[in-house]
Formats: C-alpha cells, sequence, structure tokens
C-alpha cells in the first residue's frame, strides 16, 4: 500500500487556485515578453531623462532618470526570476526552482527602494535646501512627452495579460491583480503605473518652475517621486515576502480541495489540509485522510490515484499531492478502547 501519492509532471492553463491564483500560462513566454518590452522601455527613457536633467538642471528630470534606471535593473532581475524558476526539479531540488523568482523579485524591489526612491528623495532635499532658477524646460517637456507614451504602451501589454488572466479565471481584476502569485507581471504594471505618475509629477515641478521662476517645485516633485518608490518598493517587497515564507491557496480553493477529496470514494474525512503556492503555476497539496475502515490497500491506493486526478483536473496548477492515510478520531477511539 502506498501512503502517499505524489505529482511532478507539467501542469497547462486551466482555471486554478479556485478562480484565484495564476494559471498554467502565468510565468511563461507571455510574463517574459511583457518584461522585455518594459525593460527596454524604461532603458532607452532613462538615458533620455538623464541627458535631460543635465541639460535642464531638473531636480526632478534626474529623479525620474534615477527612477527608470532602478526599473530598468528591477526588470532584468526579473527577467533572471523567470528564466531560473523555469528550471525542472532534480535531486538536488526535488521540488523544483519556482520559488527561486521570488527572490529575485525581492532583490528587485530592493534595487527600486535604494536606486530610485533614496536618490530621488535626497535629490529632492537637496534642490529644496540650494535653491536655483530651473533652466530651460523644453527639452524635458518632450522627454516627458516621449516617455510617457512608451510608458503607457508597455503598461498596456501588463494591463491586457492581467485583465486575459482575470478573465479566464473568471475573476475582478482587481482581485486577481491582488492575489497573483506572478510578480513579475505584477511588477511590471506597478512600476510602469508608477512610472506615468511619476512622469506627471515631473511635469508639474518643470511648469510650477518655470511660472514662478523657483526651483522649489522641483524639488517637491523629486520628493514625491521618491516617496511614490518608497511605496511601490513597499507593496512588491511585501507580497513576494509573502510568498517566499509560503502563502497557502485561497480559502476558497482549500474548501473546493477538500470537497474534491471527500468525493472520492473511500474516503471520509479530511483531517489536515496543507497547501503551498510554490510559483504561478505550481501548488503542492499535502493532506492527511481517513478512509473507511474497510478499504484494501489497494483501493486506498486507486482511491489516492483518484483524489489526485480530480484535483489536476479542477485546478491545473496543483503539482504535487501528497495523501497520508491516517485513522480518524473515531478509528483511534476504538483503537484505544480494543487496547484496554
Amino acid at each position: 500500500m502506498s501512503d502517499e501519492t505524489t505529482s511532478g509532471a507539467k501542469t497547462g492553463g486551466g482555471e486554478s487556485g479556485g478562480g484565484e491564483t495564476s494559471g498554467g500560462k502565468s510565468g511563461g513566454g507571455e510574463s517574459v515578453f511583457t518584461v522585455v518590452v518594459a525593460t527596454l522601455a524604461n532603458l532607452g527613457i532613462a538615458v533620455a531623462k538623464a541627458v535631460a536633467g543635465l541639460l535642464s538642471g531638473s531636480s526632478a528630470m534626474l529623479s525620474e532618470a534615477a527612477h527608470s534606471f532602478a526599473d530598468t535593473v528591477t526588470e532584468l532581475m526579473l527577467l533572471t526570476a523567470l528564466k531560473r524558476s523555469e528550471r525542472p526539479a532534480d535531486e538536488g531540488h526535488p521540488l523544483g526552482y519556482g520559488p527561486e523568482r521570488y527572490i529575485w523579485a525581492m532583490l528587485a524591489s530592493v534595487a527600486t527602494f535604494v536606486g530610485g526612491a533614496v536618490f530621488s528623495i535626497y535629490d529632492g532635499v537637496h534642490a529644496l535646501s540650494e535653491g536655483g532658477k530651473p533652466g530651460d524646460p523644453l527639452i524635458s517637456y518632450i522627454v516627458l512627452a516621449v516617455a510617457f507614451v512608451l510608458e503607457a504602451l508597455s503598461l498596456r501589454i501588463g494591463i491586457r495579460q492581467v485583465r486575459r488572466e482575470a478573465t479566464r479565471l473568471r475573476l475582478p481584476v482587481r482581485r486577481y491583480f491582488r492575489l497573483t502569485p506572478d510578480t513579475a507581471v505584477k511588477a511590471v504594471v506597478m512600476e510602469d503605473s508608477a512610472a506615468l505618475a511619476g512622469l506627471l509629477l515631473a511635469a508639474g515641478g518643470l511648469l510650477g518652475g518655470q511660472l514662478t521662476g523657483s526651483g522649489v517645485w522641483d524639488g517637491i516633485a523629486s520628493v514625491l517621486i521618491g516617496l511614490l518608490l518608497v511605496y511601490v518598493a513597499w507593496v512588491l517587497g511585501r507580497s513576494n515576502a509573502q510568498l517566499l515564507i509560503g502563502r497557502p491557496v485561497p480559502e476558497s480553493m482549500r474548501a473546493g480541495i477538500r470537497e474534491e477529496l471527500l468525493s472520492v470514494p473511500h474516503i471520509v474525512d479530511v483531517l489536515e489540509l496543507t497547501t503551498l503556492i510554490q510559483g504561478p503555476a505550481e501548488i503542492l497539496i499535502a493532506a492527511k485522510v481517513d478512509f473507511r475502515d474497510a478499504s484494501t490497500a489497494d483501493q486506498i491506493e486507486w482511491a489516492c490515484e483518484e483524489a489526485e486526478e480530480q484535483l489536476r483536473e479542477r485546478y491545473p496548477s496543483v503539482r504535487r499531492v501528497y495523501l497520508d492515510p491516517t485513522p480518524g478520531l473515531r478509528q483511534r477511539r476504538r483503537a484505544g478502547g480494543a487496547g484496554a
């Protein structure tokens, strides 16, 4: 008799996470494409902003350049995460490399904080303390306009992917975005959204300086850009920390897993259920289950295989299932009474 059944094969798309976690396609080629587009856009924008900031003497533009350089580094780390996490399981890592993406994504959030937020706040405070008159903002306006278009296109690609996944899983977009373990796409959408907001703040700082002749507005814009990046880094860092520590599937999916297990003949109770999200399309299920007293070893083995098949059919992101036949409370009491 086998005490557990394990699944190591890859699964494809379909409903996943009770409609609340990412499906089999997440984290694959589509996520890579989304990140690559964002990386190329940010690299070009960062150089243009830096040149414009140096020529105009704008603190906000230099902060925006730091923002874009930080985003570029972040997205390179996300690409590394996507590639390294897709390696198959081996003897040294029997559960695969899925969680490695969250380590790199955590480092990416730190890069956003250090490379973007700290520099922007420092530069803004420096501009406020030093004062000075702003230079000609024309080139900065041109760069901001071009950057806005490129960032908007990159954001559009990320949002389209989020909406497709949310529609496929029959979830509200906001709920899917909050719960998805595909942190690469989540990071791109959040960083591109912050980039658009930062561009508007930089433009406001330039306009304020142009109208008043004071560099205070430019410094204020730079500080606000830094605070915006602090928020983005905090949200992404928290999401990745939860997944690194070990986040279970949503409660609705746990209820669905119990329902599937109890629908299998010979299984009469689920005594303990442990679930773990290991990646956008990698879910591990471990459960202690009580079988009928009269079930034979062959029937228990069949029930374990049937349970795994049903779980995979309903939740394609389930990669591994471990079932431990465990006597229920009634059986333990009976055994205790017989021993007495």
